[in-house]
């Protein structure tokens, strides 16, 4: 892998959602993981009034057929019913990984000590912090400092590309670090921005072009190098798995949170539909003003959409974040075949790189 490559390979293939190329993917972003959920969903009802009030001005829709309107609000009696239902078989699913017995909790309980054990240790810390977001600042701070520790050690190489690409993977690492640090510094668990951070820090990327380098040069680096090397993939992997513990619990707040919301939205939704039947209960039509119809109208079915507008705006987000950590370690789903200099083949040499 000549130089030309590295600078492909080391600075390209990362996943880092942090970095913004133009207005359409700062929008996207905006709209499926950074934007407050409950202003996103004031956004979408508040888009469907005004949208049916310009489609009565244009005389696309009329307010003044009784009979269109109320099969239209036992529909979205019925729809509103169906939703809740989904929401609470999802909050019962949730409320599932919750249950444990003695055993498995117990279980669960050493796994999570021997990692933070494993992290604090990492870190050399007396003990890892208790808050997710500033056990993900510690790690990331790790990483930096065993990145150092590798240019450091590679840098006293006598071969110029070993050298140039273990400089140019580290220098690579010590600057995501650095974004994800300042993001983190200002974030406190339960908000989605130490989220995204910690799902767009390219570690998978960064874990497999470390083995890469490792194993290509293993018989020609010192054995301070190789010691770097490991140190660094252990931390690596340590904020992999904390990374996934730390998107497990952010999704399980959310979606209860989700729950709790859409109940609340259920309700007035249900009386909304009821209200816009009653509306037209008279038999000379509508029981107010032919002028107010259709503000009126417009507005509680924006109410009626409201808990589909909350399903939407969570949905979004939940499934954005699913998609984004859909793998574990260095594996990269997302990757076209082709991309990437990182070519292999069974019986191709391993350390077999002389130093010039």
């Amino acid at each position: 892998m000549g130089s030309s490559d590295t600078d492909e390979t080391l600075d390209s293939f990362g996943t880092d959602i942090g970095k913004r190329t133009n207005s359409w993917t700062r929008f996207r972003e905006w709209v499926l993981v950074e934007v407050d959920r409950l202003f996103l969903t004031a956004i979408i009802s508040i888009g469907v009034f005004v949208g049916f009030l310009l489609l009565g001005e244009l005389g696309v829709i009329s307010f003044v057929n009784d009979d269109s309107i109320t099969r239209l609000a036992g529909g979205m009696i019925a729809g509103t019913f169906s939703l809740v239902t989904l929401v609470v078989s999802i909050n019962q699913l949730i409320l599932s990984r919750e249950f444990a017995a003695a055993g498995e909790s117990e279980n669960q309980l050493e796994g999570v000590m021997e990692f933070r054990e494993d992290a604090a240790d990492a870190a050399m810390v007396p003990a890892s912090p208790a808050s997710p977001t500033r056990l993900l600042e510690l790690l990331v701070e790790t990483i930096s400092s065993r990145a150092e520790t590798l240019a450091a050690e590679a840098g006293e190489h006598p071969s110029d590309e070993i050298r140039t690409q273990v400089t140019r993977y580290t220098n690579t690492v010590i600057e995501s670090a650095e974004r994800i640090d300042d993001t983190l510094e200002h974030t406190k668990f339960g908000t989605f921005r130490a989220v995204s951070a910690a799902i767009g820090y390219n570690d998978a990327w960064q874990l497999y072009a470390a083995k890469h380098l490792h194993g290509k040069y293993d018989d020609d680096l010192s054995e301070d190098t190789l010691e770097a090397f490991d140190d660094l993939i252990d931390v690596l992997e340590l904020f992999n798995v904390a990374r996934e513990h730390f998107k497990t619990t952010y999704l399980q707040r959310e979606l209860t949170r989700f729950s709790q919301l859409t109940l609340y939205c259920g309700v007035p939704a249900v009386l909304s539909a009821m209200l816009i039947g009653f509306l037209y209960a008279d038999l000379g039509g509508a029981s107010i003003s032919i002028a107010y119809l259709p503000y009126v109208v417009s507005a509680l079915i924006a109410v009626v959409v409201s808990p589909l507008a909350l399903l939407t705006s969570y949905i979004l987000r939940t499934a954005t974040v699913t998609r984004r950590t859909a793998s574990v370690g260095p594996m990269l789903p997302q990757k076209d075949p082709d991309e990437g200099p990182f070519e292999v083949s069974y019986g191709g040499e391993r350390g077999s790189e002389t130093a010039d």
